[in-house]
């Protein structure tokens, strides 16, 4: 890996905001949903679906919960007035999870069911251990009413694979990612904490566990040997095109989303926007400094 790539990954806490900004501009899609509307039309035009994200995590406040709820509402409204191709992407502890588990559901529970009026989708983020067991209860409580719904999962996890079995049972529609949060790596998959490379075969393993099922997967990395071992493994298991989809970040590694896109694939580009950006950013940058290098350098290069 590049050393500046790790240098500005690490310099982060001690790099100003306004620069982080900068860095993270790239893969952001503004502060406000009306920015985040005009990208969404872009990229709806050049062929991509869409993931939003509300950006914000862990409410302290029922304010601040509903607050969130509130603008997920604004979305979803916003979203079905201009005919987008764009799902929600939900992190429960923006709408209170980590303080009153009951009045969280009781907000997703209407995000949802204002989508379903709509026709549009929402999946479940996945976010640190301390959310992970609470997140699938309340998954399975909600897919009870929502069928349609899913929820992601983070290979970099050891138990991810009886989490994965269970949700098979109710062929659950799966998003598979990596992993960002950091955790002590007891929990973690052998050598994810130093390698992320490391994740790969049980990424895969994940994936090829929905195609055998017959269960949707959005398949999330911008790993390119992992995406050729994804496509090379439907390939073998014959899963049709409509089965699963990509989905890469906003900004990040497009050249490989078009050519994806180009062969046939469906790609689905994660969209971000809000006013907690920082948090959001940095924990991105940290977890491939790859991408703080490729941003800086194309920032240097202006």
């Amino acid at each position: 890996m590049h050393f500046i790539d790790v240098l500005v990954a690490r310099s982060l806490p001690f790099i100003p905001r306004v620069i982080v900004k900068r860095l993270s501009t790239r893969y952001l899609a503004g502060s406000t949903l009306e920015e985040a509307l005009q990208v969404i039309h872009n990229l709806n035009r050049a062929g991509y679906g869409v993931t939003l994200d509300v950006l914000g995590e862990s409410a302290t406040s029922e304010a601040e919960a509903d607050a969130m709820s509130a603008a997920y509402a604004t979305a979803i409204a916003a979203i079905a007035a201009h005919n987008l191709d764009a799902e929600l992407s939900i992190k429960p502890s923006a709408l209170g999870l980590l303080n009153d588990e009951a009045q969280c559901e009781i907000r997703i529970q209407q995000i949802l069911a204002q989508a379903r009026q709509v026709a549009k989708t929402a999946t479940l983020d996945m976010e640190d251990l301390q959310c992970t067991q609470k997140e699938l209860d309340l998954f399975r409580r909600l897919q009870q009413r929502y069928a349609d719904l899913g929820i992601a999962i983070q290979a970099y996890l050891q138990r991810s694979y009886a989490d994965v079995d269970l949700l098979m049972v109710t062929r659950s529609r799966l998003r598979i990612c990596k992993g960002i949060y950091q955790e002590d790596p007891q929990y973690l998959v052998p050598g994810a904490s130093d390698d992320r490379a490391a994740i790969n075969s049980h990424f895969l393993a994940h994936v090829k566990c929905c195609f055998v099922a017959g269960v949707f997967v959005s398949v999330a990395t911008h790993d390119e040997e992992l995406i050729e071992a994804v496509v090379a493994l439907a390939r073998q298991h014959h899963v049709a095109a409509d089965a699963f989809e990509f989905q890469m970040l906003l900004g990040v590694c497009e050249p490989l989303r078009d050519k994806l896109r180009a062969l046939g694939f469906a790609v689905r580009v994660y969209v971000p926007y809000g006013a907690d950006w920082y948090g959001y950013s940095t924990r991105r940058l940290q977890e491939n400094p790859r991408i703080a290098g490729y941003i800086l350098r194309a920032l240097l290069k202006r």
